[in-house]
């Protein structure tokens, strides 16, 4: 039963996370060296995208990756420039505002399923690559419609499902893998056929998003070729990933600690969906299998531990075990909370950091 108070306590512990942040980031820089500090990798990219489209900056040489990212961050972008006449500024107000909706409907989506949501939310917010979620990425984004659209269609509102699982293909790739773990839920729920016509809703923005790119380049599938080009997102057997990026975490320099953060990563998203699998969530086995199989059968890892900060599902299980077992969650605070404090403050000096 989702009580009243779940939204406010996720709203609460969402908005506190973020005062701690600001105050443990902002001391002894001015404002506009603070906004430059999360004008890191992927926020930079999306804010090209939001000034000049996928062609990139007037006079530099076209960056072939840009198509990789989904046009709804930076539209939300744009929009949000208007007022927030500062690009980094607007990334992080975005973030903001999609992560308290994405948070509320997270501790709903919890208590729906008989945990405490709070406990879910504070579980997220602790995780060591949550620095994400405050940044101009589109994690937040992406989760303000994906947890409202799977609430709704595990409360059988498919419409509301469908119109909010498009919105979250209008943010990442992730999107597809969405859409596809809705109909499987559809099916678990034999639901009537007569509503199923919903299901395809989702998939309309990659048709679209593909559309645009073919009438610029003639490429179908620039998105995913633009994956393959900006960071060697080839495809390889899962064993061959595997040891390439061992080699790449044996070594000395900074990105070595990245990729051991990837190995780390995996090895907790296969423990994840051995948990899926054994509790028989085939839907939300699909959507969070399909994602690792995609990260772990490119030519190395890359953001597989930045990728976990979509696995709601996850997150809600997490809560189930923290909601009987509060020494669950004391253990894993002391455990991650200074974990997550690390990687901010590595992603803020320009590290990678996921």
């Amino acid at each position: 039963m989702i009580t009243r108070s779940s939204g406010r306590d996720a709203l609460l512990l969402w908005c506190g996370s973020r005062a701690g942040l600001l105050l443990a980031t902002v001391l002894g820089v001015t404002l506009g060296e603070y906004l430059d500090r999360w004008r890191k990798w992927d926020a930079t990219l999306f804010i090209t995208i939001a000034q000049y489209g996928y062609d990139g900056e007037p006079g530099r040489p076209v960056d072939e990756g840009l198509p990789a990212f989904f046009p709804g961050l930076p539209a939300a972008l744009r929009m949000v420039y208007l007022l927030v006449p500062d690009w980094a500024a607007a990334g992080l107000l975005v973030s903001l505002a999609a992560g308290a909706v994405a948070m509320m409907a997270l501790a709903r989506l919890t208590e729906f399923e008989g945990a405490s949501g709070w406990m879910a939310v504070l579980a997220l917010l602790l995780f060591p690559m949550a620095v994400f979620l405050a940044a101009g990425y589109s994690e937040s984004l992406f989760l303000a419609f994906a947890v409202p659209a799977w609430l709704a269609a595990r409360q059988g509102r498919w419409p509301a499902a469908a119109l909010l699982a498009a919105g979250a293909s209008c943010v990442r790739i992730t999107g597809l893998f969405l859409a596809v773990a809705l109909i499987v839920e559809f099916v678990t729920k034999k639901e009537a056929p007569r509503r199923a016509g919903w299901l395809a809703v989702p998939f309309v923005p990659l048709v679209a998003y593909s559309s645009y790119h073919y009438s610029r380049t003639g490429d179908w599938l620039a998105w995913k070729h633009a994956q393959e080009a900006g960071w060697g997102r080839d495809f390889v057997w899962p064993w061959e990933a595997w040891r390439t990026t061992w080699h790449s975490a044996m070594g000395a320099d900074d990105f070595a600690v990245a990729f051991r953060m990837e190995i780390v990563g995996a090895v907790v998203a296969v423990a994840a969906l051995v948990w899926l699998l054994v509790l028989r969530r085939w839907s939300e086995l699909v959507y969070t299998g399909a994602q690792a199989a995609a990260l772990m059968t490119s030519a190395y890892y890359l953001s597989i531990p930045r990728s976990l900060l979509l696995w709601f599902p996850v997150w809600v299980l997490v809560a189930k075990v923290m909601t009987r077992k509060a020494w669950v969650l004391a253990l894993y605070a002391l455990i991650s909370g200074p974990l997550m404090l690390v990687n901010a403050a590595r992603f803020l000096d320009g590290a990678w950091a996921g």
